[in-house]
């Protein structure tokens, strides 16, 4: 018993600590913007490897979930007699959760796998400790262009999700449940609300942070060789994943609850 409590203790030691260094990491981060300037090529260089680089796996994956969801939510309401309203919850679920979860995963397993790695081996191979020894902030140059350009793309790359989601439920709306194109994009625009895109705008500036900064942090945190950057790499994705959807739920939950229009 007395090991057991003692190995808790580590354990909780360790986590305080670990949440001490993210907080320190994230505020240094954030006091880096004033770098901008500095750094504006590396920042472009990031918008397009995070940004355009996205582009296909977000296209794919949100026309695969728009067309899986149309086809679902379709048979479902078919069954009370109300098949027209297919195109309003499709576009309810994409704009509200599909859209930017289905961002904020894919982009969390392709950006924070990337951002992961690539620190990770600069700190293995002590690259960053070489930019510290000739006066350059590691964070300024590798962490800041990072948070700057997953800021900026985010939210674009959910647009495209939401669009291209939407776009793929009127094609299967119309060939599988033959469904009129018209009917489907009237019921699928003409009942959103003000706080449905809030929801959906929302989301992409939260995830941009806690996928740069929690890969990142991992990444800079790697030890023991090429397996250590391996371990810090899945870490950061695992991480950075399961706190997208928390987010995703308290982000709907308060915006939902507080908003009136």
């Amino acid at each position: 018993m007395g090991d057991y409590a003692e190995f808790l203790n580590e354990r909780l030691k360790n986590f305080v600590h670990t949440m001490q260094e993210f907080y320190y990491f994230s505020t240094r981060t954030f006091k880096s913007f004033k770098a901008t300037r500095r750094y504006w090529n590396e920042i472009l260089n990031q918008m397009s490897i995070c940004g355009t680089e996205s582009i296909p796996i977000i296209f794919v994956s949100s026309l695969a979930i728009g067309c899986l969801l149309t086809v679902e939510v379709g048979n479902q309401l078919e069954g009370f007699g109300a098949k027209l309203l297919t195109g309003r919850t499709t576009a309810l679920s994409v704009i509200r959760e599909m859209g930017p979860i289905v961002t904020g995963l894919m982009l969390s397993a392709r950006v924070g796998a990337r951002n992961g790695a690539e620190l990770g081996a600069m700190q293995i191979s002590e690259q960053i400790d070489a930019l510290r020894a000739f006066g350059t902030d590691p964070i300024a140059r590798l962490v800041m262009p990072r948070l700057f350009a997953a800021l900026v793309m985010f939210f674009p790359l959910t647009a495209l999700s939401d669009f291209v989601g939407l776009v793929g439920g009127g094609i299967v709306a119309q060939i599988y449940h033959h469904i009129d194109p018209g009917f489907y994009w009237n019921s699928a625009l003409n009942q959103l609300i003000v706080k449905d895109f809030v929801v959906g705008a929302v989301k992409p500036f939260v995830f941009a942070v806690i996928i740069t900064l929690v890969s990142c942090f991992n990444g800079f945190s790697a030890q023991g060789g090429t397996a250590g950057v391996g371990r810090s790499t899945i870490k950061g994705i695992v991480v950075s994943s399961g706190l997208v959807l928390v987010a995703n739920f308290y982000i709907s939950k308060l915006v939902l609850e507080n908003m009136n229009f």
